[in-house]
């Protein structure tokens, strides 16, 4: 028996049951229909097999799919998720890629890696629009992947669907020779159980039935549904046809490859009106950061409106009274003083001590001038720290004047 067919034997496959005989003879899909693209695009650098038109990056995935890429995936007409994710990030990671379309046409593959591609699917439409488009088959694990996009896009004759897991298993028996069984999805603890039994059967196809369960879960997820609500949806494992599967809920709607890139070409040319953040301090900004907020959407918050009436009406109050103030200290000889002091805008208690200065270089004592501010007889008075005197001097000053 050829390894490949051992290889492909010890493995467990989401991929319709004629596609799988196919793929266990290693031959080549024949009679498939291919999805229509009515003009070549661009090949993206360093992607493997990615083209692009008009900031839309189309990426093929057709044929059985397989996790890597190698002689296996090459002889038998399949894909690969290892090349299907490189190229989906590189798509992702170009500024000049707008939008992506998954073009599918497969009737699923390789358990292993699908679950993963998926999931890098669903987190991608975050960052551009990602959209599939099903021309011929969009099964098992290829609608596990087409159902992670934003949106399916179908063709009338397109078959969706085939919700569930298989495996082949080939048992060699010295009388009978070789037996080639098909279990589906059920449920099993065993590791090796004896395959040549009912009950064999049944412990195997209790793993198959929990990938199966994971298959199921997040497809629910990924079309924002009820779990319960897919086995009937998928027709319980079955295939629906174009508006069919449209109607039961698997496809968002009918549609063609180039509709749907001319489509989203259009709507990357369009200018996107973005959601506002608006922050008003660093908390607030950090703090929308932290969430993931896309810089480019936060605004500072303007200060807010101010009185300016108000403002001024204050302003006013307050130059008079410190006008008037300084005014109410003015003295014979000191007009020079007070005429300064207004125009400089000194404030009243720093005009006092300016005077007090003065009046000491002119030969006026501190006793004379308290003397004058409280028109009463004035002893020597005790030493006094000049902060205090100061600060005694400019209140007689105001007290005097104000009475004045």
């Amino acid at each position: 028996m050829p390894r490949a067919f051992e290889l492909a034997a010890s493995r467990s496959w989401l991929m319709l049951p004629d596609a799988l005989d196919n793929l266990m003879a290693i031959a080549d899909r024949q009679g498939e229909p291919e999805a229509l693209e009515a003009r070549i695009g661009k090949p993206l650098e360093n992607a493997h097999s990615v083209t692009v038109r008009d900031g839309i990056a189309v990426i093929p995935v057709t044929g059985p799919i397989m996790r890597y890429a190698n002689l296996f995936t090459r002889i038998s007409g399949a894909t690969s998720t290892q090349e299907l994710a490189t190229d989906l990030q590189v798509a992702l990671d170009d500024p000049k890629i707008k939008g992506i379309v998954l073009n599918i046409d497969s009737p699923g593959g390789e358990a292993s890696g699908i679950n993963e591609l998926a999931d890098m699917i669903y987190a991608a439409r975050e960052r551009k629009p990602i959209k599939a488009y099903g021309g011929g088959y969009v099964a098992s694990g290829a609608y596990w992947l087409a159902s992670a996009a934003g949106e399916l896009v179908v063709d009338d004759t397109a078959l969706v669907g085939s919700i569930g897991v298989v495996t082949e298993v080939l048992i060699r028996d010295a009388k009978e020779g070789e037996k080639r069984y098909t279990i589906t999805s059920q449920n099993a603890p065993n590791k090796r159980p004896d395959l040549s039994t009912e009950e064999g059967r049944a412990v195997l196809s209790k793993t198959i039935d929990s990938m199966s369960g994971v298959f199921v879960a997040k497809v629910a997820r990924n079309l924002g549904v009820d779990v319960e609500r897919i086995p009937e949806m998928g027709d319980h494992g079955g295939l629906r046809v174009g508006a069919e599967a449209v109607d039961a809920g698997l496809a968002h709607r009918l549609g063609s490859l180039e509709g749907l890139i001319t489509e989203m070409a259009k709507a990357a040319a369009t200018p996107r009106k973005l959601t506002m953040t608006t922050v008003k301090t660093t908390a607030e900004l950090q703090a929308a950061l932290a969430a993931g907020t896309d810089p480019n959407t936060i605004q500072i918050a303007a200060l807010e409106a101010v009185d300016e009436k108000a403002i001024t009406a204050d302003a006013v109050a307050a130059e008079r009274a410190r006008v008037k103030g300084i005014q109410a200290l003015a003295a014979a000889g000191f007009e020079k003083e007070i005429e300064a002091a207004i125009d400089d805008g000194s404030s009243v208690e720093a005009t006092a001590l300016q005077l007090f200065k003065a009046a000491q270089d002119r030969g006026i004592s501190l006793a004379g001038i308290k003397a004058d501010a409280t028109r009463t007889t004035t002893q020597t008075p005790p030493a006094e720290s000049e902060s205090a005197e100061r600060a005694a001097t400019a209140s007689a000053i105001a007290a005097g004047a104000n009475r004045r």
